[in-house]
C-alpha cells in the first residue's frame, strides 16, 4: 500500500522538459511514477490534484534560517512558499564548528541583526553536532555551508590580521573535518567581519581544500573592492580560477546606484564560464535588500569583536569620526527602514526610516544608529532600496541563475521576499510577464540547485527520488507580501511534502516536522 497517491496533476518534473500527466505514488519517502491509470492502487491518503501543477519541492539557495528555524521549526514564511530545502551557513556566517562556547555566543550576538538569536543554550563544537539539531525537528530540509568567519575565529580570533601559513593549515584542517561531517563547501561574506579580513590568497588556499572534497565556493563578494562595480566579482572569479573550485556568486544584481549596466556584470560571468570556470549565481526578484544594521559601520569598528564595537558605539569622539565616514547603503537615509526592535520603547520605530527616526529624536542619523544598536544589543536590521528594478529580469532569466531568497526572518517589517520570493517567480515571471516558461522556472528552483550541491536524489520527479514535492495552482499562486505589509503568506500553494510527509495540506500547515539535514 502506498503512503500517498497524487492523481490528475500536470507534472513539471524539474528537468526543464515539457510537463506531462501522470499519477505519483509515495512510499517510504520514495517517488513512483504511474504514467497510465492503475485502478487497483491502494493508498493511505489520496490527493486529487486536478487542475494543479506538481513539481519537486523548491530549493532556496540563500537562507538565513540557521538559528531561527530551531526556535520556530514550523518555518511558515518559507514552507508556505513551497520551499522544502534551504541552503544555510551563507555569507560566511555559520554556527559550527566552534572551539569555545563563548566565541559562538559572541558571534551570534555580532550577527543577530541578520540571523537573529536563539533561546536555547547551544554549543556546537562540530558540524555533526549542529546538523543533529535539525534532524526531524524542522519543517524543511537544510544543507549546510561552513562560513569562513568561523574558520578565522577558531584560528586567528576576531582581529584584522593576515593569516600565517600555520593559520591557513589550521583553517584547512577545520574545513576538511567540517566537510567530512556533511558540509557542502565554504561560504564567504566579504562585508562581514571577521571573515572579510581574509585576503584573496587565503580564500584561494581554503578553496583548494574545499574543492578537493567536492565542495563549492558560495560568495557574497567584497563590494567595496576596487571600482566597486566589476572588481568585486573579478576577485571571486580569480579565487575560482586559481583553486579550481566551482564558484557560486550569491544575490547577483545591478545596484540602483551602480556605475555600470547589468550586461557588463553578466558578461563577466559568461566570459569566465566560456574560459572554463564552473560559475553560477542566484538572484531574487525584489528591489529591496536587507541585512544587519551594523554593516553600515566601517570594518575598524568591528576589528576585535563585539566588545570593541560596543565601546566604539559609546564613544563620542569616535562617533564624530563615524559621521565623516558612514553613508547610507541606499540613495538616502529616507530609504533605509529599520525593523526588529526588542525594547518596548523602540517598537514605535518598526518600519520607519533612519531619517524619520533621527528627526523624531532630534539627532544626527549616525547618533540614532549608534544609540539604537547599543540599546538593542546590535540586533536591529534594516530594509533598503538596493537593486535596479529594470534589470532584475536580466539576472533572474539568465541560464546560469537560480533563486536565493536571502530572507531575513526578523522584525515586523522584513523585506517582502521573506514571505513571497518563490511564488513571485512563478506568478510574475511565468504567468504574468511571460519572461520564461514554467518548465524553465521550475528547473531553476529545483533540479538546478540540487545539481549544484551534488544532491543526487532530490530536485526531480523521478522514480526512486525522495518525495520533496510542491503542488500549486498556476492561476492562483502569488505573493501577497508588500513592503508596507510584508508578513502575509503566499496564495496558491495547496500541498507541500517534505520527505514524503504532508507539511502543507490544502493550504494549511500540518505542524509536521520531518525535515532532514542533508549531507555532502
Amino acid at each position: 500500500m502506498l503512503d500517498i497517491l497524487i492523481n490528475n496533476a500536470m507534472i513539471v518534473d524539474g528537468s526543464g522538459n515539457p510537463g506531462y500527466f501522470a499519477d505519483i505514488g509515495i512510499k517510504n519517502n520514495k517517488i513512483e511514477i504511474f504514467k497510465y491509470k492503475q485502478p487497483n492502487l491502494n493508498s493511505k491518503k489520496t490527493i486529487d490534484a486536478d487542475g494543479m501543477i506538481l513539481s519537486p519541492g523548491f530549493i532556496d539557495f540563500h537562507a538565513h534560517s540557521g538559528l531561527r528555524i530551531l526556535d520556530e521549526p514550523l518555518h511558515e514564511p518559507k514552507v508556505t512558499q513551497g520551499i522544502t530545502t534551504e541552503l544555510i551557513g551563507v555569507d560566511g556566517n555559520s554556527y559550527a564548528p566552534f572551539k569555545s562556547k563563548e566565541d559562538l555566543h559572541e558571534f551570534i550576538e555580532l550577527n543577530s541583526g541578520l540571523d537573529g538569536t536563539i533561546s536555547q543554550d547551544v554549543f556546537w563544537p562540530t558540524v555533526e553536532s549542529y546538523l543533529k539539531a535539525f534532524h526531524e525537528k524542522t519543517a524543511v530540509n537544510i544543507a549546510y555551508l561552513v562560513g569562513n568567519s568561523v574558520l578565522r575565529i577558531n584560528t586567528i580570533g576576531w582581529e584584522n590580521k593576515k593569516a600565517s601559513r600555520k593559520d591557513i593549515d589550521n583553517m584547512k584542517s577545520i574545513l576538511r573535518e567540517s566537510m567530512e561531517e556533511g558540509a557542502f563547501g565554504m561560504s564567504t561574506g566579504l562585508e562581514y567581519p571577521p571573515g572579510n579580513f581574509a585576503d584573496t590568497n587565503e580564500l584561494i588556499e581554503l578553496s583548494k581544500e574545499a574543492t578537493s572534497l567536492g565542495g563549492i565556493y558560495h560568495t557574497h563578494v567584497r563590494y567595496e573592492l576596487g571600482d566597486k562595480f566589476l572588481d568585486p566579482f573579478k576577485e571571486a572569479i580569480t579565487i575560482g580560477e586559481k583553486s579550481n573550485i566551482p564558484v557560486h556568486i550569491t544575490h547577483l544584481y545591478q545596484s540602483s546606484y551602480s556605475k555600470g549596466g547589468s550586461s557588463k556584470i553578466l558578461g563577466l560571468v559568461e566570459d569566465s564560464r566560456e574560459s572554463g570556470l564552473d560559475v553560477t549565481f542566484d538572484s531574487y526578484p525584489y528591489i529591496y535588500g536587507s541585512t544587519r544594521l551594523i554593516i553600515m559601520l566601517p570594518d575598524w569598528t568591528k576589528d576585535g569583536g563585539v566588545k570593541t564595537l560596543k565601546s566604539i558605539l559609546k564613544s563620542k569622539e569616535l562617533r564624530t569620526q563615524l559621521k565623516k565616514e558612514v553613508t547610507p547603503r541606499a540613495l538616502s537615509w529616507e530609504q533605509v527602514w529599520l525593523t526588529y526592535f526588542k525594547l518596548p520603547k523602540n517598537h514605535r520605530y518598526e518600519g520607519l526610516s533612519v531619517g524619520e527616526i533621527s528627526r523624531s529624536r532630534n539627532q544626527h542619523p549616525i547618533d540614532t544608529i549608534c544609540e539604537i544598536l547599543i540599546e538593542e544589543d546590535l540586533q536591529t536590521c534594516y530594509v533598503a532600496l538596493g537593486a535596479n528594478g529594470n534589470t532584475i529580469p536580466h539576472f533572474i532569466n539568465h541560464p546560469l541563475s537560480m533563486v536565493g531568497s536571502d530572507a531575513v526572518l526578523l522584525g515586523d517589517f522584513p523585506s517582502p521576499r521573506t514571505y513571497g520570493c518563490f511564488p513571485t517567480i512563478i506568478s510574475e515571471y511565468v504567468r504574468e510577464e511571460k519572461h520564461m516558461s514554467l518548465e524553465y522556472a521550475i528547473r531553476k528552483i529545483t533540479s538546478f540547485p540540487a545539481q549544484r550541491l551534488g544532491i543526487s536524489d532530490r530536485g526531480l520527479i523521478k522514480n526512486g527520488f525522495k518525495a520533496d514535492l510542491t503542488i500549486f495552482d498556476l492561476n492562483k499562486i502569488k505573493s501577497k507580501a508588500t513592503k508596507d505589509n510584508p508578513k502575509q503568506f503566499a496564495e496558491g500553494i495547496e500541498y507541500v511534502l517534505v520527505n514524503g510527509n504532508l507539511v502543507i495540506d490544502k493550504g494549511k500547515h500540518t505542524k509536521t516536522l520531518k525535515g532532514q539535514a542533508l549531507k555532502n
